[in-house]
C-alpha cells in the first residue's frame, strides 16, 4: 500500500506480527472480543472495497459516529484506505453545536450507528449536502445499506484496486471540542497523521507488541499504526471524569497493559480509589495525560498504584498540533511544581524533535507574515507558536479562522498560533500561562489565568480556581471561583475566604484580586472533562457580583 496514506502502518504490521491483538473490546465480567493484525486488516479491505461499491470513494466528505469498538477500528482504516476524508465530530458536544459542525463539513456520506441516524433525521444534520447513509450495523430493514451490505460487495469485488493517495492529501475533518472557542474543523492531511505517529513513537519510545489503553478514542487511533494492542474499555468516552474507576483498573491488570493515555479527570478519579483501595497497577511502564495541566497531587496519588519506575508524562497540543512538547512526571515532582506554586506557570517540558517552539508578541489580530521582530525573549510571556510536520495548515471552510491562527514565511514555512500564552524559560523548556482569550486585563496590567491560579491551589482544602474577568461600566475587575474538594465542601467559607484573600495580598500578580467566590461543581470541557468553561463561570461569577 502507498506509504503516504497513513492506513499503510496496518499492512506492515499484519504482515510483521499477524496473530497480535490490534483492537480488544472489553465487556466486562471478564468477557471480551478481538481483532488479530490480520483479521483488522483483512476487515477494513473488505469494508473499504464495499464503501467504493456504495460511491463512497477518494475525496468523498463522510461522517463516522460510531461508538468505539471493532467496527469503528475497521471502518477507519477502511476509509483511509480509499482516501475518504473521514468527519469526526464528538458527540458529546451537544445537539446544537454537532449541526454547525455537520453544516460547515458539508459531508456527502454519513456512516453511524442507529441513533446517530435517528439523531441526523431529526436534526437535519446536514441535509443539503449529505447524499448517502451507511448503518455501522449489520441489522436489516431500516432501508439503507449497512455492514453486511458492505461485506458483500466488499467480498464480491476483491480485485477493486485501492485508489493511490499522496501525503498532502485531506484524511480526516477532526472538529476540535469548542470548550474555548467555537468549534472548528482542523483539516488533517495524511502526512500530519504520519507525522504525528513518528513524532509519539520517537518521544515515548513505543514498541510494537505493547499494550494501549484507550479512554480517548482519537487518541487511541494511533495504537494500531505503532503496533500496539488498543484495549477499550467499557465506559461513556464523553464523561471521562465520571468513570467507574474500577473498569479501568480491570482493564489494565486483565490485559497487562503497558501504556495508557487518559485526562486529568480521569486519573484523579481512578486514582483516588485506586489508593483508597490499595490497588497496584504493575504491568504499566508509562501513562500520557492530556487536556489540561495536571495538577501535582494528581501525579503523586496516581504514581502510588505504578511501578517505581513508571513515568507520567503530560504532552502539550492540540487538535491542530500534537505533540508539541512533553514533561515527566519526575522532573515535576523534583523541580517545576514548586515553581508552578509560586505562580510561575505550568512547565509543559521541552519541544518534541520535530517542533519549532516560539514565543510573540501578544496580540488579537491576524498576523500575516513571519519575521523575526515578532519574537519575545526568554522569560517573557506572548503567544505560543509552533511549526512542523505534524501543524495542521487551515480549518475547513473557515477562513476568518485560518488567517487568525496560521502565519506564512518567505521561505514557506508554515506557522499555527496555538491560542495560548506562555514561554520559554533559559533551560528550553516551554511553560504554560493560559489561553490567549482568557487572560484578563485590568487598569493596571494582564493577569494570566494559570500563574495566578496556581497559588490559591496549593491550599489543602482548595481542588481548582478559575481566575475570571468581570465586565461593569467599561472597566474589568478580577475575581477567583473557587471549588473545593469534596471532603472539605461544607468547610466554613467566610474563614477560608479569609485565608485565599492572605494568599492573594503575598503576591505580586495576584494582589489585585479581592472578589473569592465559591462554585459547587465547575463546567468543564466535553472532551476530557478537565478544562474548565471560563466563559460561563464569568457570566455565573458576574450575576454573584451584581
Amino acid at each position: 500500500m502507498n506509504p503516504a496514506n497513513i492506513a499503510s502502518h496496518l499492512p506492515a504490521m499484519a504482515q510483521q506480527q499477524p496473530d497480535t491483538a490490534a483492537v480488544i473490546l472489553a465487556q466486562g465480567h471478564g468477557k471480551y472480543i478481538s481483532y488479530s493484525y490480520k483479521q483488522l486488516n483483512e476487515e477494513s479491505d473488505i469494508l473499504a472495497r464495499g464503501l467504493q461499491q456504495q460511491g463512497i470513494t477518494k475525496g468523498t466528505r463522510t461522517v463516522l459516529m460510531v461508538t468505539p469498538g471493532l467496527e469503528f477500528f475497521a471502518l477507519v482504516f477502511a476509509l483511509f484506505k480509499i482516501g475518504a476524508v473521514m468527519v469526526a465530530v464528538d458527540p458529546g458536544m451537544g445537539i446544537r453545536n454537532l449541526g454547525k459542525c455537520l453544516q460547515e463539513a458539508q459531508p456527502t456520506a454519513f456512516i453511524g450507528i442507529l441513533k446517530a441516524h435517528i439523531a441526523r433525521i431529526l436534526f437535519g444534520w446536514a441535509r443539503k449536502s449529505n447524499r448517502l447513509n451507511i448503518l455501522a450495523s449489520s441489522a436489516y430493514g431500516i432501508g439503507m445499506p449497512n455492514l453486511k451490505t458492505l461485506r458483500a460487495a466488499g467480498l464480491q469485488n476483491r480485485q477493486l484496486a485501492l485508489p493511490e493517495t499522496s501525503a498532502n492529501d485531506m484524511a480526516a475533518i477532526l472538529f476540535t471540542s469548542g470548550s474555548t472557542g467555537v468549534p472548528k474543523g482542523v483539516v488533517y492531511t495524511h502526512a500530519n497523521f504520519t507525522a504525528q505517529v513518528a513524532a509519539l513513537k520517537d518521544e515515548f519510545n513505543i514498541q510494537p507488541g505493547e499494550i494501549d489503553l484507550g479512554t480517548f478514542p482519537l487518541f487511541a487511533l494511533f495504537a494500531p499504526a505503532l503496533g500496539m494492542t488498543s484495549v477499550i474499555p467499557r465506559m461513556d468516552f464523553t464523561r471521562p471524569g465520571h468513570v467507574d474507576p474500577r473498569v479501568i483498573i480491570d482493564a489494565i491488570n486483565d490485559f497487562s497493559v503497558t501504556t495508557m493515555f487518559g485526562s486529568p479527570a480521569l486519573l484523579n478519579r481512578v486514582g483516588r480509589w485506586g489508593v483508597d483501595n490499595n490497588i497496584k497497577l504493575p504491568s504499566l511502564k508509562r501513562v500520557l495525560s492530556a487536556g489540561a495541566p495536571v495538577s501535582a497531587t494528581v501525579l503523586e496519588r496516581y504514581l502510588q498504584l505504578l511501578p517505581a519506575d513508571a513515568q507520567i508524562f503530560t504532552p502539550y497540543g492540540a487538535t491542530e498540533s500534537l505533540p508539541v512538547s512533553s514533561i515527566s512526571s519526575d522532573e515535576i515532582l523534583a523541580e517545576t511544581s514548586k515553581l508552578t506554586a509560586q505562580g510561575k506557570g505550568v512547565c509543559v517540558g521541552r519541544p518534541v524533535a520535530s517542533i519549532q517552539v516560539s514565543i510573540i508578541k501578544i496580540s488579537d489580530e491576524p498576523v500575516s507574515n513571519w519575521h523575526d521582530d515578532l519574537l519575545l525573549p526568554n522569560n517573557e510571556i506572548g503567544e505560543i507558536v509552533v511549526q512542523g510536520p505534524q501543524v495542521t495548515e487551515q480549518y475547513f471552510n473557515r477562513p476568518r479562522s485560518t488567517e487568525l491562527a496560521k502565519i506564512h514565511a518567505k521561505d514557506g514555512k508554515l506557522y499555527h498560533r496555538m491560542g495560548d500564552v506562555g514561554y520559554l524559560d533559559d533551560n528550553g523548556r516551554l511553560w504554560f500561562c493560559g489561553r490567549l482569550s482568557q487572560r484578563v486585563i485590568i487598569h493596571s496590567g494582564t493577569l494570566f489565568t494559570i500563574p495566578c491560579e496556581a497559588v490559591f491551589n496549593v491550599h489543602k482544602k482548595v481542588f481548582r480556581t478559575a481566575l475570571v474577568g468581570i465586565k461593569k461600566h467599561n472597566t474589568c475587575k478580577p475575581a477567583l471561583c473557587v471549588e473545593l474538594e469534596h471532603e472539605y465542601q461544607g468547610a466554613d467559607r467566610d474563614k477560608l475566604r479569609r485565608a485565599l484573600l492572605e494568599i492573594a495580598a503575598s503576591y505580586d500578580h495576584t494582589s489585585m484580586i479581592k472578589d473569592i467566590l465559591f462554585h459547587q461543581a465547575f463546567p468543564v470541557d466535553i472532551r476530557h472533562n478537565a478544562k474548565i468553561d471560563r466563559h460561563k463561570l464569568a457570566l455565573w461569577a458576574s450575576k454573584q457580583l451584581q
